[in-house]
């Protein structure tokens, strides 16, 4: 494979397999032609490029490749322009379809998966009351503090080939019906990391990315996979990290980077224990912080946020949209409450549906919305935010629909039904819709902004950075080996130049 010539930090790409004309080899395509030249370093294909069946991708029944949505060769032709792969493990859950948990329905507890998944009741064991249903509620001064992604204590109640019913710990999604008098399920089971087999399946599984041509490996729920009785089991300390030594103790010899996805409000300086043990994290400040700079013309929040980056060596990935909502939660601690709800009223006014975990607004929530929309579907914002993220520290990640100026999918949201919020920013496109958002001036001036950020030499996790605002202004400059670039930006005109030297 021919090596990148450029910065160690260029942009990346991020969009399903299917998000342009149906399958993979029609993002290669696009990739490959003079529209796309010299535009990006990676690629972050979301994880229905695996056999999965829940959650677009993220209930992996295994990560052999969609045969329905690419093919192995797409990945060699990325590997040819040449551009390296971002790619997921879940290191929380597998689906209930996956070999493992089949083979577990079929043999019960004579299966070799027996410890695989989490028995309920075996972990709670002398912690709680059997109820009629079969399973054990654990004592409440237990789960007081414990951390829920749904309501409900997280079972999925399985039935045993004996007719034995059995709770397995279940944090995310879950679906369970009859059919021709068996039961069926769909489901996100949680895996034991407890289990030398886990172990196993993490080391063979992280072997097939890097095959695969992955450069950047995203820990996807990597906080959940720890548990112990009595605790939050959302980032226990020091459990959490030890999982993370180990799984870079494996990733590490492979030539994969770690990126660990994780939400948090910024006052507890989570991002800030990621980094600094030495991993890449996500900067999910930017997207929120961005809007509320442009729609206040006021950067100062943002200087702020740039210059902590910078002076600690956070190595971040950064973005404004992707697959999932645009983070609000995130950003206490950086902007008011007061503050951060009259941005999420602005969005909301825009078009954006609201995310609540299980209805609690305290708990997390995000905004669902394209950027584009997010930001009034103005082609000067959405430009002046492209260009301000290209010159924010990190390796800057671009949703494809972003990129092609995409505007909220209500159809998209209806279609999908309950819960379908998320598909208003997941639209797939034809070609031809490629084609016509090329001839678009906001779509042409991204990808000169992103081939000038992919090619210029004074970017680069080593590069000196420096910036200031007055006003509404803000500068940006990047310098190493004698080149230099300075994007100057006034965020109340809503307009930039950029110098290089």
């Amino acid at each position: 494979m021919a090596e990148k010539t450029y910065t160690d930090n260029g942009p990346m790409l991020n969009a399903y397999p299917d998000s342009v004309g149906g399958r993979l080899s029609e993002m290669v395509k696009f990739l490959k032609s003079d529209a796309a030249k010299d535009t990006f370093q990676s690629f972050y294909i979301l994880p229905s490029l695996y056999h999965s069946d829940l959650d677009r991708g993220f209930s992996v029944i295994d990560y052999d490749i969609n045969e329905e949505l690419a093919t192995e060769q797409d990945l060699r032709d990325l590997q040819s322009i040449p551009i390296n792969l971002k790619l997921d493990i879940i290191l929380n859950h597998a689906s209930v379809q996956s070999p493992q948990f089949q083979d577990l329905l079929k043999k019960g507890k004579a299966s070799e998966y027996a410890d695989f998944f989490i028995d309920w009741n075996e972990f709670w064991k002398g912690h709680g009351t059997m109820t009629p249903e079969g399973y054990i509620q654990p004592d409440a001064d237990l789960i007081r503090d414990m951390f829920f992604r749904k309501p409900g204590l997280p079972i999925l109640m399985v039935q045993m080939p004996d007719g034995s019913e059995v709770p397995y710990w279940n944090t995310f999604y879950q679906e369970v019906w009859e059919e021709g008098g068996k039961r069926k399920y769909l489901g996100q089971m949680d895996l034991n990391v407890n289990s030398p087999k886990v172990w196993d399946f993490y080391k063979a599984t992280l072997e097939k990315l890097a095959g695969y041509g992955a450069r950047i490996v995203r820990l996807d729920a990597f906080a959940y996979a720890p548990k112990a009785v009595g605790r939050k089991n959302f980032l226990n300390e020091p459990e959490t990290w030890d999982l993370l030594d180990r799984i870079k103790g494996i990733a590490e010899p492979l030539g994969l980077t770690l990126l660990p996805e994780i939400h948090d409000a910024y006052e507890k300086k989570i991002y800030r224990k990621v980094a600094d043990k030495g991993y890449f994290t996500y900067d999910f400040f930017l997207p929120g912080l961005l809007i509320d700079a442009i729609d206040r013309a006021d950067p100062s929040r943002l200087l702020l946020w740039a210059n902590e980056l910078y002076q600690n060596n956070i190595k971040t990935v950064n973005m404004l949209g992707c697959h999932d909502g645009i983070p609000v939660l995130d950003l206490k601690g950086l902007l008011t409450d007061a503050e951060i709800q009259a941005l999420i009223d602005r969005i909301t006014s825009r078009g954006g549906m609201i995310k609540n975990l299980h209805g609690q607004k305290n708990v997390y929530y995000q905004v669902n919305a394209t950027y584009y929309s997010a930001l009034g579907e103005d082609d000067a914002a959405l430009a002046l935010a492209r260009a301000i993220q290209l010159f924010m520290p990190g390796k800057p990640q671009i949703w494809y629909l972003d990129l092609f100026a995409g505007k909220n999918d209500y159809e998209a949201v209806k279609r999908a039904g309950e819960a379908g919020h998320k598909e208003i920013n997941r639209t797939n496109l034809s070609a031809k819709d490629v084609e016509a958002a090329l001839q678009k001036p906001v779509v042409k001036e991204q990808l000169d902004l992103l081939r000038f950020r992919n090619t210029c030499p004074a970017f680069g996790f080593g590069s000196a950075f420096s910036c200031s605002s007055e006003g509404s202004r803000l500068t940006m400059k990047w310098e190493k080996d004698g080149h230099s670039a300075t994007l100057t930006a006034d965020l109340a005109a809503k307009k930039y130049s950029i110098s290089e030297k």
